[in-house]
Parts: structure tokens; sequence; C-alpha cells
């Protein structure tokens, strides 16, 4: 059983060989260790090709999706682990999750320099209003994020997957360049029953937001225009119909959100330019998954369930209340 490891790159020298440096050190090493360059000039991928990664240039910025992508077409191991190049994985990492023998498995991401154990990240849900949470982030790590689960959209922080796994589900949807391609990908694994695992026995440790910045006017942009995609790409007409109101009421808070850090224009132009690609996104998709109303219902019980635990984030409270959900 062979392990290839993809690191998109795109400068953040120290980061990756701090990265580097911790795959080494895993009871379970890599077979191969390839850095898909997106065009850094901090010498990022000399440094990695120094260290023994296999070094492919894309040449230009392509984007996440693009660049793991050209990662996984290349590689040759049975598991391909996808790792951002701002991640510190603990010794056991690889180990932990090949162990959970499924389709695919994540751990439990830290935030990196917190003063506490803070979650980063634990698997992505969807609710009906096309905007996705990851679970569990900003909460203080505790006992609601140590019980092992069934996942069906892992965050691409630090993630295995069977190599199996992108021959039936396909790779990332490149025309989302960066952002919610990961939540795409896992609506694809959920409507082929391509069950994953949450294991908090592998712990990482992740900066998040280091080459743009959470809030920077690309990153809303690319996120505002991708939860339209979303729509496109996975929602039924009738369920485009059914959660109308879930859909308004998700999309204009999250744009009330962007508008308080002072990014609107950006939001607006993720939106209309989400909206001029809504016709050939649809085309250009696979059957609709029938159930995937009965899954966004779920997933919306979950989060309820986290923030009801934990404390709710104003968004979310707004948005259940204004949809019914009922926060408290």
């Amino acid at each position: 059983m062979s392990i290839s490891a993809i690191v998109p790159v795109w400068n953040g020298r120290e980061l990756v060989e701090r990265l580097l440096a911790t795959l080494d050190a895993q009871t379970r090493r890599a077979d191969e260790v390839i850095v898909v360059d997106n065009g850094s000039t901090d010498g990022a991928p000399e440094m990695a090709a120094g260290r023994g990664a296999r070094v492919i240039r894309m040449g230009r910025n392509a984007g996440f999706a693009a660049a793991v992508n050209r990662g996984i077409r290349e590689s040759r191991g049975e598991w391909i682990a996808v790792l951002n190049s701002d991640v510190e994985l603990a010794p056991e990492y690889l180990a932990a999750l090949v162990a959970c023998d499924a389709w695919f498995a994540t751990g439990k991401i830290l935030r990196a320099g917190a003063s506490a154990a803070l979650i980063d990240g634990t698997f992505d849900l969807l609710c009906r209003g096309g905007c996705a949470w990851r679970v569990g982030s900003g909460r203080a790590d505790g006992p609601l994020f140590s019980p092992a689960r069934p996942i069906f959209s892992p965050p691409w922080t630090a993630v295995l997957f069977r190599a199996e796994v992108f021959r039936r589900a396909g790779y990332l949807e490149e025309s989302f360049e960066s952002y919610l391609e990961d939540v795409d990908f896992g609506l694809r694994c959920a409507a082929l029953g391509l069950q994953g695992v949450y294991e908090p026995r592998a712990v990482a440790w992740h900066r998040g937001s280091v080459a743009l910045g959470r809030w920077h006017p690309e990153t809303v942009r690319l996120i505002a225009r991708n939860q339209v995609l979303l729509l496109a790409r996975h929602y039924p007409r009738k369920v485009l119909f059914r959660c109308g109101w879930h859909i308004l009421v998700g999309q204009l808070l999250w744009g009330a959100v962007a508008l308080r850090h002072g990014r609107g224009p950006a939001w607006l132009r993720g939106k209309w330019q989400g909206l001029q690609s809504y016709s050939a996104a649809r085309r250009n998709t696979g059957p609709f998954d029938p159930e995937v109303l009965d899954r966004l219902c779920a997933n919306e019980r979950t989060i309820r369930e986290v923030q009801t635990a934990t404390g709710f984030d104003l968004y979310w409270r707004l948005y259940f209340l204004l949809t019914g959900g009922g926060a408290k």
C-alpha cells in the first residue's frame, strides 16, 4: 500500500518547509511527495526539490483545484494525501487516517498559533441556503469534537483518499478555482454513497488564509461566486423552489457579513459572476442527487446542534430564526 502526498504551493517557503519536515517525521511516511507550484517567486519549489519532493510547475497561479488535480493525475499511490502548504502534521497523522480504512479520512485540525486549542476544521456541511460551515471552526477543542464519525465532505486541508475515489467521483471542479471546490466534491461523494471518516486521533495545525487573507476581496469574490455555482450544480429545480426562502436568507446574510468587513463590492461581483456562469454550470453537471434535500436538512440539524452546544454565531442565529429553524 503506497501513499502519495500532494502539496499545492503558491509562495510561503517557510511554511512549506515546516510541512515537509512534519511529513519526514511521520510514523507512516508518504512514498512520494509531489509539490505542485502555482507560480511561486520566493524559492519555495526549489527548496522542496532540494528536500526530495517531485515538483510540478503550473507556470501560473491556476488555483487550488487545478493544482491538486494535476498532482492527483500524476501520482502513483494507492492512497493520496492532499495537504495545504500551511499545515503541520502530528507524527501519527497519516498512520491514523490509513487505519480508518474508509474511502477518505481527515483529522482534527487545530488553529496554529492560537493561545488555546481552537478548532480550525473537522468536516464541512452545506445548509439549504447554499452556504457551508466548517463544523466547529473557531470553537475551543473539547469532548464534542472527540468522537470519530462518518462524513461525506472533508476539508481538503489535510485529507487522505483512496485513489479509487477519483476514478468514481472525478476530480475537483476547476471552474471553482479556489474555495468551496471541496464542498462540491463532497456533495458528489454523498450522491455516490462514498462515505469517509472524521478521525480526531489524527491531529494537525493549520495557519489558514495565508495566501490572501480571510476577508481579502478576491477571497470574498470567489466564495460568493462559488456559492451560486453550488446551487447550479447540485440543487434540482424542485429543491430550488422549495428552498427559495432559505437560499435568499442564507445568501443575503452572508453578503451582510461581507459588507461588515468592507467587502460588499467584492460580494456583489462574485454574485454577478456566479449568475453569469449559472446556466453553463447547470448544463455541465451530471444527474442531480435525488436525496440532496434530505442531506441538506440533516446537515442543518447537525449545524444547529453544534451551534447550540458551543454558542451561536450571529449568522447562524439569524439564519435559523428567519428560516424557522428555531435558534435559541
